[in-house]
């Protein structure tokens, strides 16, 4: 396998984990609470993250942890329920899969990543087979959840595409970084959820262990991977790896629930998957011959120095 192949598989983990927060939300948590939820997914994982690594933000990067934090957990984690609560799971879903296409049109505008045409089809495509796994006949829509998922969507796209922009400090570990994410992010959300929602609900033992679950595997670890995988991937490509979130969703309600799975479905997984595996492929680039009287040893030399100056511009650290 090789190392690109490894970093996606890798970061591809995150939105699988996520396609059972849909599950873990109507089927193990207290109805009612997207703020509370968001807090508890978000703050004691920062908290533990912290204190594993021990390392905390030094200057810019205060106020920078602090606005990453807000878009990719502040802002996205109570949108994100507040879909998930108002909206059938499906619906919500395909509101949400729209973010491909927001990242398209941001990396032009922050990165100077120029959309192309395959980038475009792709993300269309992505939504398209969302669609056809997720959507119902009669699905019932609710402006409040739909415009929640759509800014859940933007919000978690231009954490992305910032992300990228900005990389890490140096010597700081992507695990720090994440926790300093979650962390500035569960406190945005703290006093917003005490003042909308009051006082925290009466916990039962399912409660906690599907609190426990979004916090640990949901989102310590699943955050880690895929901010590691914006640092070594292209924004696009990283947010084509969103479908893996709704397809998880749909087998985990066919394995878990028996809810039908019929051919159409089965085609828009084929379809979103498709997308998927499109968005990690790199465009061929024609090689350039080595001038006349260059050794082997001198070309080597040169394309080594290329490769380092770019991946010291796009900012990938090894």
């Amino acid at each position: 396998m090789s190392r690109k192949a490894a970093v996606v598989a890798l970061t591809a983990l995150a939105p699988i984990s996520w396609g059972s927060t849909y599950f873990v939300t109507t089927e193990f948590l207290p109805p009612d609470r997207p703020l509370f939820t968001g807090l508890m997914r978000a703050l004691p994982a920062g908290l533990l993250l912290l204190a594993l690594t021990r390392k905390l933000p030094r200057g810019a990067w205060w106020w920078k942890s602090a606005v990453l934090g807000a878009l990719n957990i502040g802002a996205f984690f109570p949108l994100l329920f507040l879909a998930a609560y108002r909206l059938p799971g499906g619906v919500a879903a395909v509101v949400g899969s729209v973010g491909p296409l927001f990242v398209v049109g941001l990396a032009a505008l922050f990165l100077g990543d120029k959309p192309t045409v395959k980038s475009l089809v792709t993300a269309v495509a992505a939504a398209f087979g969302v669609s056809l796994v997720v959507l119902k006949a009669g699905a019932a829509l609710d402006l409040v959840g739909v415009v929640a998922g759509l800014l859940s969507a933007l919000s978690m796209s231009v954490g992305v595409v910032l992300t990228k922009r900005w990389g890490r400090p140096e010597g700081v570990g992507a695990l720090a970084l994440t926790g300093w994410q979650l962390t500035a992010g569960g406190l945005f959300i703290l006093p917003i959820a005490f003042l909308i929602e009051g006082a925290p609900p009466a916990l039962t033992g399912t409660n906690l262990a599907g609190y426990a679950y979004l916090a640990l595997g949901n989102t310590a670890i699943s955050y880690f991977l895929w901010f590691r995988g914006i640092e070594r991937l292209s924004a696009s490509s990283v947010t084509l790896l969103g479908p893996l979130s709704p397809i998880t969703a749909a087998i985990i309600g066919w394995v878990a629930l028996g809810q039908a799975l019929g051919p159409v479905q089965v085609l828009g997984m084929v379809i979103a998957f498709g997308a998927t595996l499109a968005g990690q492929l790199a465009p061929r680039t024609p090689k350039k011959l080595a001038p006349a009287g260059e050794g082997p040893f001198n070309s080597t030399e040169r394309n080594g120095h290329k490769v380092s100056m770019d991946l010291e511009v796009s900012g990938v650290r090894r």
